[in-house]
This record gives C-alpha cells, sequence and structure tokens, in this order.
C-alpha cells in the first residue's frame, strides 16, 4: 500500500516558505506483528512545529530531513496485527502528516467514548485543550474570582482558557487582532482587546481600562509585547503561566525581552513555563472535567479546517499570520 507524506527538504531561517515542503509518496512495508495501519482522516497543525524545523533539539527531537514529518492524527485502523486494536476502531496517534500510517499498537490510542465529533481530540479535548487546563489549574492554581487575562484568547489554546477562566467568576480578558477574533470573544462573554496599532504602553492603558483592579493571571501564549503590557497589569503575587511565545517562533535573531521584567521583582510574581506533555498523567481528570461540558455545549470551540493533505503546509503558516480562530485542522 502507499503512503504520501510530507517532509522538509531544509531547516529554515526566518519563516518558512510553501516551497519547504515536499510531498512524497513511499511503500509501505508488510505489517510486523505489534503493528497496525490506520488511514488518517484529521490532521492537527500546531505552533510548536516551527521549534522542530530548527535543527536543534529543545524539549522534543528536531524533524528529520526527508523523513515524514510528525503530528496528532485521527484516523480509522485499517489493518491490525494487535491485539488491543480492531479493524474499524477510531484512534489518535502522532503520525500525522501523511495519508496512511503505520506504526506501533502502542503508540496509538483509542479515542474516549464522549460524544464529541472526533476532530474534538485534537483541539478542545486533545493536547490544546489539555494545555489550557493545566496552565490554569496545576501551573497557576487557578481560585475562584481570579482575574485572568489570556494572549491569543481565540486560537486553540486560548480559547479554551478564556471559557475555563470565566467559569470561575473573575474577570476575564482576551487579547487578539482580527475584528471576527474579538467578535468571537465578546460573542461568548469575554472582554476583548487588540494588540493591533498599539504599543506595550497602549496595550498596558486598554488593558487597564478593561480591567482596573488588575489580573491574577497573565496566560502566556505570545509573548512581546503582550508579556510587557500584562507585567504593567499583574497584581502582586500574579502567576505567569507560559505554554508559547509565537512572536519568537520564525526570529531570525534574539529577540529583546520586555523593558520592565523588573515587575517580576516589584509584584513578586511567578511566571513558569511548562510543557503539556510532563502533565500527561493529568490527562483522565482533564478529559473527566472538561469532555461532558464540550460534549453538552457548555463549553464551546471553533475550528479551522483546510481541505485535503496537499493543504497541511498552508496550514501550518496560517497559524503565524495569526489566520485561525481556534483549532487548526486539516480534514483529509
Amino acid at each position: 500500500m502507499q503512503s504520501r507524506y510530507f517532509t522538509i527538504n531544509d531547516f529554515p531561517q526566518g519563516t518558512p516558505g510553501r516551497e519547504l515542503f515536499e510531498l512524497r509518496e513511499t511503500e509501505l512495508p508488510a505489517l510486523a506483528e505489534g503493528e497496525v495501519r490506520i488511514r488518517n482522516t484529521w490532521l492537527s497543525v500546531d505552533p510548536y512545529m516551527r521549534g522542530r524545523m530548527s535543527g536543534v533539539r529543545t524539549y522534543i527531537d528536531p524533524f528529520v530531513l526527508g523523513e515524514p514529518l510528525e503530528g496528532a492524527a485521527v484516523g480509522e485502523v485499517i489493518e491490525s496485527r494487535d491485539a488491543r486494536l480492531s479493524v474499524g476502531d477510531r484512534v489518535r496517534h502522532m503520525a500525522g502528516w501523511r495519508d496512511i500510517a503505520q506504526l506501533p499498537g502502542d503508540q496509538v490510542e483509542p479515542l474516549p467514548g464522549i460524544d464529541v465529533p472526533e476532530q474534538a481530540y485534537l483541539g478542545v479535548l486533545g493536547m490544546p485543550g489539555m494545555t489550557a487546563w493545566t496552565g490554569l489549574n496545576r501551573i497557576a492554581e487557578m481560585k475562584a474570582g481570579d482575574n485572568v487575562l489570556v494572549s491569543a484568547a481565540s486560537g486553540a489554546v486560548g480559547s479554551l482558557a478564556v471559557q475555563l477562566a470565566k467559569a470561575r467568576g473573575g474577570t476575564v480578558v482576551g487579547i487578539a487582532g482580527a475584528p471576527e477574533k474579538l467578535a468571537w470573544l465578546e460573542s461568548h462573554g469575554i472582554k476583548a482587546v487588540s494588540y493591533r496599532g498599539r504599543d506595550a504602553g497602549q496595550l498596558t492603558e486598554a488593558l487597564q481600562a478593561a480591567c482596573p483592579e488588575g489580573f491574577d493571571i497573565y496566560y502566556e501564549n505570545v509573548g512581546g509585547i503582550c508579556l510587557e503590557a500584562a507585567l504593567n497589569t499583574l497584581r502582586n503575587g500574579g502567576r505567569i503561566p507560559v505554554c508559547g511565545m509565537i512572536t519568537r517562533y520564525n526570529a531570525e535573531r534574539p529577540t529583546p525581552g520586555p523593558s520592565n521584567l523588573a515587575m517580576v521583582l516589584i509584584k513578586r510574581l511567578r511566571m513558569q513555563g511548562f510543557i503539556v506533555f510532563d502533565h500527561w498523567a493529568d490527562y483522565p481528570r482533564f478529559l473527566e472535567e472538561v469532555g461532558p461540558l464540550v460534549a453538552s455545549g457548555q463549553i464551546d470551540y471553533a475550528e479551522t479546517i483546510e481541505e485535503s493533505l496537499e493543504r497541511t503546509p498552508e496550514a501550518l503558516l496560517a497559524l503565524f499570520e495569526g489566520a485561525n480562530t481556534g483549532k487548526m485542522l486539516v480534514r483529509l
């Protein structure tokens, strides 16, 4: 059986171009004992994938030139030599960026039985949702009544973070850019502030107007002027869970830090980076808590969908243009 997959032909400097990605085809070998073959139906693209194109190991190994790229995917088992998995099972795994995946069965996870569309397990009930929940609950130790500020607030992580925070009863403010993203936040009862056309001082003023009493938590997805303005508007003892800094992912040289980093000392702030995979043992608890809320519609989620394997590179590159609302997905 043939499998089509994307690879990269170089490690890019700055923003990657479409020419970096090559679609190739390979003949899959016969299944070995313990392996499964999966027809992928949904692929995930995520900002962290840009870091894997650097050729340098960070918290995860870089992509290998000429080899299939990797990422979360959902699909259907079409052949199995693993006793745990049967033909027809719907599963999640990390062999994305291809149409047919073949891998050991112990790297494949049957989808939970919650009544949601299967692609939700790549977004609101997948790694992005788990990241939002972990940052607020495990890292920031969110309490009832906390005022929470979220950057990239209409994205895959931020859109759940604002809803989880709002359920705790405090003031919640989301930073976004495009008018439709601000409108999405406001339609969900979230105060929305645009960063566009503003420097750090102007953004600080807008955040102070939205929440004059200040924030207890800043959920960091972005860096840059968003971080600088957040440091100005946090209360004493504020907490900053850091899951990403998308403003620097395509930077060709080191980016300057915030000019007001002294606020961490002055306000006795706690700023902690985290990688969600270090907390994956909590996934069943996250699913137990958030899954029913998603299934019942109490938690809403947005998706931006590209159609066909061939559009996977475009889907990834669109993330760095702010072109997605909610989770960016590719439907095969």
